[in-house]
């Protein structure tokens, strides 16, 4: 169904930028894309990269991007893949267990541990393969895929991870969306039969993220998008996952970079706060950026001046910090 108070929607175009076709578009933007799929012990995934066109250009550091709830990396989450590629650095991204291309029932998260542990595998294969293990690395998550970036985190070996980049991420859920614990004792108590139930009342959360209203009808055709109530067992993974998190936010050492709306309707801005401020990480070496009246999709839903800023303070952190961790590399 589409987001409430919008007219009836025209169909989806081949792409979110329109006709045109995706080699010829990739060229334009002056990135590289590849698609593939990755076997893993959970299923198979499906997985993308975003490179400089310029094959003598060289790669500053390597970007692994993880997209949000009902999401997936085919639709308007390049935007910010692209973006990172025209700044000359290597991006991979890989659909969630549960999403997009990738194995697993639509919209169904039952085990958030093991689908961030299925996304790592991929990551860490590439991080580790021989063109790219001497270049700096940093993990992306936008909203939920925040949170499993974390959790990528928590359960890397110490000296992986370069940094971290969150967009809005989902560490402390808004007052009105946090399921009820009536909810979700009752269907506990079914002994995990109404797991995979779409059955979650429904917040209409496309509707909460995006501002721009032409983005917004963007946005809401993505056939790969998850557009049913939420399942039982996601919702319970986001609660409990995101308690954990929370009281885990000292464990955080490297350096990193999170943006949020204040505006934000899907996730409190105050996750992000408490992750500053109490994250182990040097002062010098972790900024919050907090974008006054901004809602939850920063990259994707904002208007374009609004993306500027927010791009623009992302580029210049990350270029300042593969500076710094590029001088330690050797790139043969």
């Amino acid at each position: 169904m589409p987001p409430p108070n919008l007219p009836p929607l025209p169909p989806p175009p081949p792409f979110f930028w329109g006709e045109t076709p995706e080699e010829e578009y990739y060229k334009s933007q002056g990135v590289r894309n590849s698609k593939s799929h990755f076997e893993t012990p959970n299923g198979k995934i499906f997985t993308q990269s975003w490179i400089p066109l310029d094959e003598d250009q060289p790669v500053k550091a390597v970007v692994f991007m993880t997209h949000g709830y009902g999401s997936d990396s085919s639709w308007c989450f390049q935007k910010i893949c692209i973006a990172y590629a025209k700044w000359g650095y290597a991006v991979f991204a890989a659909d969630l267990l549960g999403h997009g291309r990738s194995d697993g029932l639509h919209g169904y998260i039952g085990d958030m541990d093991k689908v961030a542990a299925t996304s790592l595998s991929y990551f860490l294969s590439v991080r580790r393969s021989e063109q790219y293990s001497n270049l700096p690395a940093f993990l992306l998550g936008e909203s939920m895929g925040g949170l499993i970036t974390i959790l990528m985190y928590f359960q890397s070996d110490p000296d992986t991870w370069s940094g971290l980049i969150l967009s809005s991420p989902l560490l402390v859920i808004p007052e009105g969306m946090i399921p009820s614990k009536l909810h979700l004792t009752m269907y506990g108590l079914l002994f995990g039969l109404a797991d995979t139930w779409a059955a979650m009342p429904d917040s209409r959360m496309v509707a909460k993220a995006i501002k721009d209203v032409e983005k917004l009808k963007i946005i809401a055709v993505n056939p790969k998008r998850y557009a049913g109530k939420p399942r039982v067992g996601t919702m319970r993974e986001i609660v409990r996952m995101t308690n954990y998190v929370q009281n885990n936010f000292e464990k955080v050492k490297v350096p990193f970079f999170v943006a949020h709306g204040t505006s934000d309707g899907l996730a409190c801005y105050t996750g992000s706060e408490m992750l500053y401020e109490k994250a182990v990480t040097a002062k010098e070496d972790k900024t919050l950026k907090l974008y006054e009246g901004m809602y939850h999709s920063l990259i994707q839903g904002e208007p374009d001046d609004a993306v500027a800023l927010v791009l623009g303070d992302m580029k210049a952190w990350i270029d300042e910090k593969a500076q710094k961790f590029g001088s330690k590399c050797t790139t043969d």
